[in-house]
Order: structure tokens, then C-alpha cells, then sequence
């Protein structure tokens, strides 16, 4: 084999195309087709990695849920103070998880706060 035989991997570096993995939880883990936490930049290929933001969740507490609507599945309670690290974000609503390894979802951006502030 040499370097232009499509099964020799040893030239390519850690972070060769080798095929697709399987599709991840998006509950559980911090990826989307156009973004993923910086943490995932090894193991995931998309377009953007985000350093998270991260931000405390209000004295009253807060819901994290599947999608950004009131009405979405509660995937996760957040309690007053718990930091929560976003990766994206609208007037509404941000995008982020509580780590790497999730959970992962949907808070409402008058329910954090920035603790730096």
C-alpha cells in the first residue's frame, strides 16, 4: 500500500475522515449540523465549534427543554445558581448544555443570568 490507497489511514493525522459515526442523543450531547461544544472538536465534524458562555440560572430556577417553545418536552429542572453553558442564543432563547456531555437543551434567556455582571 502506499499513501494514495484509500484504506491507509497512517498519514492523515488524528483527525482523519473515516466514515460516518453514529448519530448522537441530541439531549445528551452538544452538537447540531452547524454548531458543536469545542469540547467535541475530536470527535465531531461540523462547520463551528463554540467556546460556551457560561451563565447562572435565576433565583427562581429554570427549564431546560427539548426544542424553544413553552411547550416542548422538559428534558432537564436547572435550580437557582446552577451554571448553565451557552452555545447559541436568540432574544428568546439559548442553546447549550450543563457540559460536554450534556444535557443539553433549550432555556429561556430571561431565566439566566450573566454572573459576571
Amino acid at each position: 500500500m502506499n499513501a494514495t490507497t484509500p484504506s491507509d489511514n497512517s498519514n492523515l493525522g488524528p483527525f482523519a475522515l473515516s466514515g460516518p459515526v453514529p448519530k448522537p442523543d441530541p439531549r445528551k450531547v452538544p452538537l447540531r449540523g452547524d454548531i458543536a461544544h469545542i469540547a467535541l472538536a475530536g470527535r465531531y465534524f461540523v462547520p463551528h465549534y463554540v467556546v460556551p458562555m457560561p451563565l447562572m440560572v435565576c433565583d427562581m430556577g429554570a427549564n431546560m427543554r427539548a426544542e424553544a417553545t413553552d411547550e416542548s418536552e422538559i428534558v432537564y429542572d436547572l435550580f437557582p445558581g446552577q451554571r448553565f453553558d451557552v452555545l447559541d442564543s436568540n432574544a428568546s432563547w439559548a442553546w447549550g448544555c450543563l457540559g460536554p456531555d450534556g444535557p443539553v437543551g433549550y432555556v429561556k434567556t430571561s431565566e439566566l443570568l450573566d454572573p459576571f455582571a
